[in-house]
């Protein structure tokens, strides 16, 4: 199989076209079309709010270890699956299959977790100040969610959310990118192929604002959490405040990371380097605005430069490629408009600046020093393969550059001396800071950021806890 029929999810049932819109799934390295994309309808939506419903009335009285059995097959069918998932997620993504490869592996380590999670949402008991009085703390899944995803990652930011609801005893469903509905609608048949009871996870696509307003609107939805913009993070977080429905956000970045003048320059280029043209940069978490000290740019530039120049573009499913194309036509001319900016504000180009080939949404690894801090590529997420490349001279300055921003998911920073280590691990203001590591996303540890970068957390036993509400049980011995 290269590319599955594109269908939907709902009540455990697949649903096919029939008279529904569809709408065409792009591949990204030839721009050919793939497959063609059923939309819900009014109807599906509200099938799916019900059958979502009676799945929680299920799903919620099965016990812990019968939920974590059932997810443990469905993690082990994914690894099965991985051949033939990642080839699709390449397919519709762009991003070169041993990439592809990974996040499914990955993903299927994140339902696994979870699935021994859950069976540890321990609640407490708490002394009483009075005799004869029982005061039990119990924790209990809220109810019907509501999760949507982004494309960049099709595989595991889904898992992510699926994995904590479903865990928790919640019942889900999933509005996935309409760019990337192949890995999606793979991982949910692997999920339901493995046992899962209709109704507790269903799929849908559609027009976004159409799809999700309709969802939202429904009280039957108790919990949203969204990967996206932070533009439509505040929209759907004000239209879940409607129905007092609890939200996590996981919205967008700007990573500074600080490049000390004490660490072996060309390691940490490389390693910068890779980690940042991984998926072509599009990655939320990725290194984005880098910060390197005065002594050592010239040669961190070199090195890091090198490394660019040296990447091979290509689609994904050739061996030798080492970066994708970008996901679609508008991030192309995003790049070509942070690199304008930047180079009319007297930054240098140099490595890459333009497009590559005359097909496919290609964009070469792109090298920029010395924007200045106004320049768009320096206060607006580039989501992409531009890096911008700055100098600075101590950390007292580098910290207040690098919290100047509104956002907070992720900060990075490389040096050997334990003493900065420190002060950079409590003065960068990210929900996570990498030290000497870009590893900063995995089963066992929240994600999240701060300020405008959302609220809430996945993975780790905060991603599950989401999806949990807590309640006092008082018990007196007698009226």
């Amino acid at each position: 199989m290269m590319y599955p029929e594109l269908t939907m999810m709902i009540d455990g049932e697949l649903v096919t076209a029939g008279g529904r819109r569809r709408e065409p799934v792009l591949n990204p390295a030839d721009e050919g079309t793939l497959g063609l994309l059923p939309y819900a309808t009014t109807s599906d939506l509200d099938r799916a709010l019900e059958s979502a419903q009676r799945g929680f009335a299920t799903w919620k009285n099965a016990s812990a270890r019968e939920r974590g059995s059932i997810l443990k097959r469905g993690a082990a069918l994914i690894r099965n699956r991985q051949d033939t998932i990642a080839r699709v997620l390449t397919l519709e993504q762009g991003k070169p299959l041993v990439e592809a490869q990974g996040e499914v592996a990955v993903s299927a380590d994140i339902i696994e977790w979870y699935a021994e999670e859950g069976r540890r949402a321990y609640g407490r008991i708490v002394p009483a100040t009075s005799a004869g009085l029982r005061q039990l703390v119990v924790m209990e899944p809220v109810g019907v969610a509501l999760a949507v995803t982004p494309w960049n990652f099709p595989a595991l930011t889904p898992c992510r959310k699926i994995g904590g609801a479903l865990a928790a005893g919640c019942s889900l469903i999933l509005k996935a990118s309409e760019e990337t509905p192949g890995t999606a609608l793979e991982i949910v048949k692997a999920l339901h192929d493995a046992g899962l009871p209709p109704g507790v996870l269903n799929l849908v696509f559609g027009d976004a604002p159409a799809v999700t307003g309709h969802l939202l609107g429904s009280p039957i939805v108790r919990k949203l959490s969204f990967t996206g913009s932070v533009p439509v993070g505040k929209l759907l977080a004000a239209t879940a405040a409607a129905n007092l429905q609890r939200t996590t956000l996981e919205l967008g970045g700007h990573a500074p990371v600080l490049v000390f003048d004490d660490v072996d320059v060309e390691r940490v280029a490389t390693l910068l380097a890779v980690g940042k043209f991984r998926n072509a940069g599009q990655i939320c978490i990725s290194p984005t605005r880098f910060y390197v000290h005065e002594r050592i740019f010239d040669a961190f530039v070199e090195h890091f430069t090198a490394r660019a120049g040296a990447m091979r573009l290509g689609e994904g499913l050739a061996e030798t490629t080492g970066m994708g194309p970008l996901a679609n036509p508008g991030r192309q001319v995003a790049m070509e408009e942070f690199v304008s900016d930047a180079t009319r504000r007297g930054a240098r180009i140099c490595a890459g600046g333009d497009r590559h080939g005359s097909t496919g949404f290609f964009f070469k690894p792109t090298v920029l020093t010395d924007p200045p801090d106004d320049a768009r590529v320096m206060t607006e997420e580039p989501f992409g393969p531009v890096v911008p490349i700055t100098r600075f001279q101590n950390l007292e300055q580098v910290i207040q550059r690098a919290n100047s921003l509104s956002v907070g998911l992720a900060a990075y920073a490389f040096t050997t001396s334990n003493e900065t280590a420190m002060a950079v691990g409590e003065l960068l203001k990210a929900g996570m800071v990498g030290v000497n590591t870009l590893n900063v996303s995995n089963a066992e540890t929240p994600f999240g950021g701060t300020r405008e970068s959302g609220y809430g957390q996945e993975g780790g036993i905060e991603g599950m806890q989401a999806y949990l509400d807590v309640k006092l049980i008082a018990h007196a011995r007698r009226p």
